[in-house]
């Protein structure tokens, strides 16, 4: 069983910078990804590390988010720069055993965290 625990949320200006964090426990050898919701959309896949730390982002973020790890901490981030108005969502971490699915295929995911909010103002 994996817990997730995402923090570091919060309302930012548009240009600014985020760092969310997941903390995850009974955690081993999973694949891990971000992903956000805003109201009234899907939710979609914002980046993707595997357990040999590979990763993958959407397009709409690559070049501002970097998704990392730190294993000793049990720990992923997500280190938002160059924030948008459109990157306002609930933000959720995800874990997955296998990485043979799409990387962006929510259903995929068999553990996921309670979300933390990001709101970019102008």
């Amino acid at each position: 069983q994996v817990q997730l625990v995402e923090s570091g949320g919060g309302s930012v200006q548009a240009g600014g910078s985020l760092r969310l964090s997941c903390i995850a426990s009974g955690y081993s050898n999973y694949h891990m990804a971000w992903f956000r919701q805003a109201p009234g959309k899907e939710r979609e896949g914002v980046a993707y590390i595997r357990f040999s730390e590979r990763t993958t982002y959407a397009d709409s973020v690559r070049g501002r988010f970097t998704i990392s790890k730190e294993r000793a901490k049990n720990t992923i981030y997500l280190q938002m720069n160059s924030l948008k108005l459109e990157d306002t969502a609930m933000y959720y971490c995800a874990a997955r055993a296998l990485d043979g699915a799409l990387w962006y295929a929510a259903g995929s995911y068999t553990y996921w965290g309670q979300g933390t909010q990001v709101t970019v103002s102008s």
